[in-house]
């Protein structure tokens, strides 16, 4: 862009090439003829392409951008081409690129790279006048004027802002936005990765220093926006020129391994391809097997894997089929016919990556012990692998079985659209981008958001999924769900199980996060070690920073002064709790509005386990069980609390009594492995049970009198209850209880989850194994 334009009284004793030098140097002759061939004159029309008069002609000088458009796009338009070629050359005339071209053979490489991608017309035009309104006299509107809003805003998107004006951050702001222009068009992205691409061929003329400069910017921030637009020809290409500026004699070396390879006698690949083709054939699947030489990067990684390197390691197969169902038929014969590498194989086809990447990946290995890497996919996955998302053409198009809408054809307000390809590591970018304070912060930020190159899929329990990075935990997804209400999270369950916010979650989890219901809540200083998302950091730190020494410390429990860090007595942790009185302590007219009795309500929850409720204990009462030792006594373990109709099971322990487990119980697993015998129990006639519960919650006031007040209800008699101090407003509270009949559980367990705070009630299940 504007580095490479320089002034031609400034830029040296470099002469411009002669017209027909350049016209030869960009398309020769041989293109030229073979473009023209294939242009439909008749139907088109003549001055669309001729124009009445010699300066309406096609240039020469785009005949090698049409030549490759055609192949991809044979019925295009070409007059939006003709017609900014025209504007580029006169605007840039006199331009000169450091390197001595002149300066029009920028726009015109960048517009070929998109080309042979198979971009459509419309961002051909955008890249033959990116640098127009950066370098030249031409402005947004006149682009506008001649060219249409759409091309208009995506030469506006790439458009550098000016030093002048932004002096240090000028850099990170004008790709803050084009960011946020690509989160409107992803044409826009595209452009500037050629842009980028062309530049790096040419960075030779730059001194060393600017050239490691731009070299680490495009590796922290191009590279990695190349792979999660899947644009992977972009992204090899700009990886070995990063890797021959940044570390030249790895990249020597490198070439050194790859020379010697292809002068070898023989080639291992090209013999598993013949191999490869023979049983294709013979199977009936019409198929194409390409060897695909490794880049340069790619071979580093692998030399620095694996050592010495055989031939096999110096490229892959690719297979190209016509239909999904042939890839997996190509897998089926290859690991019939030949010897499979089953760790190897992955199926992006099924579940494809987040860059719309599809391919089967498998490996088979030669008698001689190396190893072939295979790439099976259609030809159509093929152009999205290679091309990503510049094979999707205009993404605002209207589909070609669907009649246009005139109304929806405007731009909308602030020229913002909606964009259906948006992809979610795009959304999320976006989303935290708004929220850093400064440049710096967000050039930081966005380079470490960008090294993440693996996204994960987890489910809402609404049937909603979030994007998230790979690494993620339950506190990116609650910031990556409710922005900065995501303060109030106390916990989350992943696949029906409580865990922490620390927990890391992997591809395909479901995630229920648990939000508190005090909207003074506050973030832990602790999340921060557990935030792998930018927006989840950027939210932390942001309260953190407007609230000094607030924050939770790392046990959940709200940051106090050291002067008042005093025990918490069991009537405040009662207190937090709630004001909890059982039903009988209720004021008269039984609306739980009186304060209650502090001594009530230290004796109804009591803060060391163990104590008991204030009311009578019941006498003890158990459900029946027949053990298969006459004459032994029988008890029900306390670690699992089994009641009828649970699978149960005995073992003998101390004074010869046989203590009754639930099959599932961890005990069980434990003595078994001790080589414990087990004892035949069941179940006798007796409908009575007791039976420990855990009730999980949120800290509310009366919460547990309305706790109790539901087990009463259900013909529950409390036998004991426990209830841990509250931690970052989740309050635990274990119940032994006595039940009539065993049947009426789960209708307690639900009556007990209906009170409002109470978010899960399950059966005690302690881990600790019985002796």
């Amino acid at each position: 862009m504007s580095a490479e334009a320089t002034n031609p009284a400034t830029a040296g004793p470099v002469a411009p090439p002669a017209p027909q030098a350049l016209a030869a140097s960009v398309a020769p002759a041989a293109a030229r003829r073979k473009s023209r061939a294939r242009i439909d004159l008749r139907r088109l029309g003549r001055a669309a392409l001729l124009g009445s008069a010699a300066r309406d002609k096609l240039p020469d000088a785009i005949s090698h951008v049409v030549e490759a458009h055609r192949a991809h796009h044979p019925d295009a338009d070409l007059e939006p081409l003709r017609r900014a070629y025209v504007l580029a050359e006169s605007s840039h005339r006199g331009q000169m690129r450091k390197s001595g071209e002149p300066y029009i053979t920028h726009p015109l490489a960048v517009t070929l790279i998109l080309a042979e991608l198979g971009a459509e017309t419309t961002t051909l035009t955008a890249s033959l006048l990116h640098d127009t309104v950066e370098d030249t006299e031409v402005t947004l509107d006149q682009v506008g004027e001649q060219f249409g809003e759409e091309v208009r805003y995506l030469v506006d998107g790439v458009t550098k802002l000016e030093k002048v004006d932004y002096g240090a951050a000028a850099e990170p702001e004008t790709f803050r936005k084009m960011l946020v222009a690509t989160g409107n068009d992803v044409r826009v992205m595209s452009i500037k990765l050629a842009d980028r691409l062309h530049n790096m061929r040419t960075l030779g003329v730059m001194r060393p220093e600017k050239q490691a400069r731009i070299a680490k910017v495009t590796r922290d921030v191009l590279i990695p926006l190349a792979e999660r637009l899947g644009v992977q020809a972009l992204k090899t290409e700009l990886e070995d020129l990063v890797f021959a500026i940044l570390h030249p004699e790895e990249y020597e070396h490198t070439r050194e391994l790859i020379a010697e390879n292809a002068a070898r006698p023989g080639d291992p690949l090209a013999e598993v391809a013949d191999e490869m083709r023979g049983v294709l054939r013979e199977a009936g699947i019409p198929a194409d097997v390409l060897i695909r030489p490794r880049h340069f990067v790619s071979v580093h990684r692998v030399a620095r894997k694996r050592g010495r390197l055989r031939g096999t390691d110096f490229g892959r197969l690719l297979v190209l089929v016509n239909e999904d169902a042939d890839c997996y038929g190509v897998l089926g014969e290859l690991h019939t016919c030949m010897t499979p590498v089953v760790s190897e194989f992955k199926d992006f086809i099924a579940v494809p990556k987040f860059n719309l990447y599809q391919s089967l990946h498998t490996a088979v290995a030669r008698p001689d012990g190396q190893v072939v890497e295979v790439l099976i996919r259609t030809h159509r996955m093929h152009k999205v692998a290679e091309a990503g998302v510049v094979a999707l053409g205009n993404p605002y198009a209207p589909a070609a079985d669907t009649p246009a809408d005139p109304a929806t054809q405007d731009a909308p307000a602030d020229g913002e659209r909606a964009d259906p390809t948006r992809p979610g590591w795009l959304s999320r970018l976006l989303d935290w981008q708004q929220a850093a304070p400064d440049p710096d912060t967000f050039w930081s930020t966005l380079r470490e958001d960008l090294a993440q190159d693996r996204e994960i899929t987890v489910f809402r329990p609404d049937g909603g999924a979030l994007g998230l990075p790979e690494g993620a935990t339950c506190v990116d997804a609650a910031y990556a769900q409710y922005g900065e209400d995501a303060h109030a999270c106390i916990g989350a369950r992943v696949n029906g199980r409580l865990a922490t916010l620390s927990t890391v979650l992997r591809d395909g989890d479901t995630v229920q996060l648990l939000m508190g219901q005090d909207p003074a809540s506050e973030p832990s200083r602790e999340w921060l070690e557990h935030a792998h998302t930018p927006a989840a950091r950027i939210a932390i730190q942001r309260w953190l920073a407007a609230h000094p020494g607030g924050g939770t410390d790392p046990d959940g429990i709200p940051a106090t002064p050291a002067s008042s860090a005093a025990p918490t007595p069991p009537a405040a942790v009662a207190e937090s709790v709630g004001t909890a009185r059982p039903a009988a302590a209720r004021d008269g007219d039984g609306d739980g509005d009186s304060g209650g009795d502090p001594a009530a309500a230290r004796t109804a929850a009591p803060a060391r386990p163990g104590a008991a409720t204030g009311a009578p204990a019941p006498r003890s009462r158990r459900a029946d069980v027949l053990a298969d030792r006459p004459g032994a006594a029988v008890r029900l373990a306390g670690c699992c609390t089994p009641v009828p109709p649970d699978e149960i099971t005995g073992f003998a322990v101390r004074g010869g009594a046989v203590t009754v487990h639930r099959v599932e119980c961890a005990a069980v697993a434990h003595m078994k492995s001790t080589g414990r015998a087990e004892i035949g129990v069941r179940w006798g006639n007796t409908t009575e049970c007791r039976v420990t519960l855990v009730a999980e919650s949120f800290g509310r006031p009366h919460l547990l009198a309305d706790l109790t007040e539901a087990i009463a209800l259900q013909g529950a008699e409390i036998v004991s209850a426990t209830v841990e101090p509250p931690s970052q407003q989740r309050v635990r509270h274990t119940y032994t209880l006595q039940l009539p009949d065993a049947a009426h559980l789960p209708a307690l367990m639900r009556a007990m989850r209906d009170v409002p705070g109470v978010y899960d009630v399950s059966r005690a299940q302690h881990q600790t194994p019985a002796s």
